[in-house]
């Protein structure tokens, strides 16, 4: 967890300022419908005033801008003075306007612009989470703390803005996947006739993990209007600027129905391998996760580095009665199997092997793992939200190990692993149990095909830093391929091969063996194995 007081003043402040040249793109295509009343709900430093200038249109503008900060306020004041742009600029809070005008019925805006704060729910006041709070009920959105301040900007912004309107923003690229943005993506695809998101490969923003993308929206006249769905048109590098925004716009292929509705990655799929996708899940052999295996997370133990440990520790305060194997990170199964070799050679690398679970009360303990517990206190350990709201406070609750284990986080594939020693995990990984009639080592191996993987890419999310992670919610929804008629499997095989080669060559290997039992075509595996890649690339933010 991040705590407010590491976090610079940049990341509290959610001020990533927007390049003059996206800007006046964005400006551009807005000003293809003459707006006369244009908002801007966070105008920082009055790049967007430039914009419109840039792109000739201020003659009838009346920009209304709200900002925090004064000093910020006051530099967009400036700019529109110099370029004699009929500005209303107010040191106030867009989110205040916006309740009063929601309230009221006012829909007052021709167009919206902008690149709204991008602040984590825990990190805003707690007058603004209130009133982001607020926005999403006006609306009977679902709302949730892991919400970040841009979202509701978005909400409110397309309700001040008139039927017909258009929004422009540089939003975070995140759109496209997070949960804490379904809410958004549902209310976008009911309010808007056409939706795009301009997805770069590169990061616009330098100097931060921070992945952007541009939404263009265009408000439905009326609510019963047609809606035409998403499109994403991916660009490298700023040529894209060149491109007249509204052919981009008007020209880029779009998807509607279920894929407006929930995660907006299936926009990212060509045709041809949407249609493939959603024939395959219709397979009898094929799953949704759910189905055949049951998905909890690890042991939460509140201080990992005091109950997960080397051996050295172990021996050092006698905690050997006290010591479980456990794995927890990439590094400690690199493989698909975590036995008592692979258990071995973790422990002569000197990894944290050991889960310390102690159950008695502390009187009745050896004097060694007194000493032990003790130096947890010297560090305020006890006094951690999870260890202080138990008794004993290092008496871990919910130890059990199941015979499947997954990692949380992955770069390339994610995968299942058969946990032959029942190693106990932590919450940095998930415990999987196979329902009725599902075999572990099977499901082990069958998880590893290029469906899988795809559907991973699709259902999963990821920040800036190219790691795909699901959540439990996100693994139910996964595609497996389950063929009764495959009854000979060689995992143990599969583990050292895995190990040894390249994520693309094990996936082409195994969805020959996996999804060809199905009768999936080897045509058919090269267009699953391409989509994949290229949404992986992405993630990775590889060049094609």
């Amino acid at each position: 967890m991040n705590f407010i007081e590491n976090e610079s003043e940049q990341k509290l402040r959610g001020g990533y300022y927007t390049p003059e040249d996206l800007a006046t793109f964005i400006a551009k295509w807005v000003a293809r419908n003459s707006p006369i009343k244009v908002l801007e709900p966070s105008c920082g430093d009055g790049v967007f005033i430039k914009a419109f200038h840039n792109a000739n249109y201020t003659e009838d503008l009346h920009f209304h801008g709200f900002e925090l900060f004064a000093c910020e306020a006051q530099k967009a004041k400036k700019i529109g003075a110099q370029l004699n742009v009929n500005c209303s600029i107010k040191c106030a809070d867009f989110l205040d306007h916006a309740i009063e005008s929601i309230t009221a019925g006012k829909y007052k805006y021709d167009a919206v612009v902008g690149n709204p704060p991008f602040i984590r729910y825990q990190y805003l006041s707690t007058e603004s989470q209130e009133k982001s709070e607020v926005i999403f009920k006006s609306e009977n959105l679902k709302f949730t703390k892991h919400t970040n301040a841009w979202v509701p900007f978005v909400i409110a912004s397309i309700k001040v803005l008139k039927p017909g309107g258009r929004l422009g923003m540089v939003l975070p690229a995140e759109i496209i996947h997070v949960m804490h943005a379904q809410s958004l993506r549902t209310f976008l695809g009911e309010q808007c006739s056409k939706l795009l998101i301009i997805d770069p490969e590169e990061i616009w923003f330098e100097n931060t993990l921070q992945g952007a993308v541009i939404l263009f929206a265009e408000k439905k006249k009326s609510i019963e209007d047609h809606s035409y769905g998403l499109g994403i048109y991916k660009v490298t590098g700023r040529n894209f600027l060149k491109e007249d925004p509204e052919g981009v716009f008007l020209n880029t292929p779009r998807i509607n129905g279920e894929t407006v509705e929930g995660k907006w990655t299936q926009a990212l799929l060509t045709d041809e391998e949407r249609t493939l996708y959603k024939a395959l899940l219709k397979l009898d052999d094929v799953h949704k996760f759910r189905d055949i295996a049951k998905v909890d997370v690890g042991i939460v133990t509140g201080a990992n580095k005091f109950f997960l440990v080397p051996d050295t520790v172990v021996q050092e305060f006698g905690l050997e009665k006290y010591a479980h194997p456990m794995f927890g990170r990439s590094e400690h199964c690199p493989g698909l199997i975590y036995d008592d070799k692979q258990h071995r050679e973790n422990s002569e690398k000197k990894h944290p092997t050991n889960f310390i679970f102690i159950q008695n009360e502390f009187p009745s303990l050896p004097e060694r793992v007194r000493e032990y517990i003790a130096s947890g206190e010297r560090e305020s350990l006890h006094t951690r939200y999870k260890c202080r709201i138990r008794k004993p406070w290092y008496s871990v609750p919910s130890v059990y190990a199941t015979e499947i284990g997954m990692l949380k986080r992955s770069h390339d594939i994610p995968k299942l692993v058969l946990n032959k020693m029942q190693a106990y995990t932590t919450d940095t990984a998930y415990r999987i149990t196979v329902k009725k009639d599902i075999a572990a080592d099977k499901l082990v191996f069958c998880f590893v095909t290029a469906l899988t993987a795809l559907s991973a890419e699709l259902e999963g999310r990821h920040y800036g830093g190219g790691v795909l992670e699901l959540v439990p919610s996100e693994i139910e929804e996964l595609a497996i391929a389950y063929p009764k008629e495959l009854m000979e499997f060689d995992l143990e095989a599969l583990n050292l091969v895995y190990k040894e080669r390249s994520a693309i060559e094990v996936l082409e290997k195994q969805s020959r063996v996996v999804l060809g039992a199905l009768g999936v075509t080897i045509d058919e595996q090269a267009i699953l194995l391409s989509a994949w890649k290229r949404l992986k690339n992405r993630r990775q933010r590889i060049g094609e």
